[in-house]
């Protein structure tokens, strides 16, 4: 009787789960350089990403990566949401129209 409960209760758990869905890259794209890098891939769930990357300052004390980018997705409301950013030495700065703008000091 404990294996038939059991087996019920695991049967119910599988068939209340989420159905999965096989994401496909459908497009995908890369050029890798010594000081810079760009690369793009495109998912087919609606997912985009776009980054291009550039070494300043080689060989200095001030050597950094100079990252700019943005990336796309689809969410579970259906609208799809945009994030553009930039990441160098001032650090992760994103910016999209859904995300909170912090208050000038």
């Amino acid at each position: 009787m404990k294996f038939l409960i059991v087996f019920v209760a695991l049967f119910a758990l599988a068939l209340a789960a989420p159905p999965q869905s096989d994401v496909q890259i459908v497009r995908q794209d890369s050029d890798v350089q010594p000081d810079s890098y760009k690369f793009s891939v495109e998912t087919s769930d609606g997912t985009s990403k776009n980054e291009e990357g550039l070494l300043k300052n080689a060989g200095t004390e001030q050597e950094a990566i100079s990252v700019k980018g943005s990336f796309s997705f689809v969410a579970d409301d259906g609208q799809t949401y945009l994030v553009n950013y930039v990441a160098d030495e001032n650090g992760f700065q994103p910016e999209g129209a859904h995300l909170p703008v912090a208050p000038v000091a």
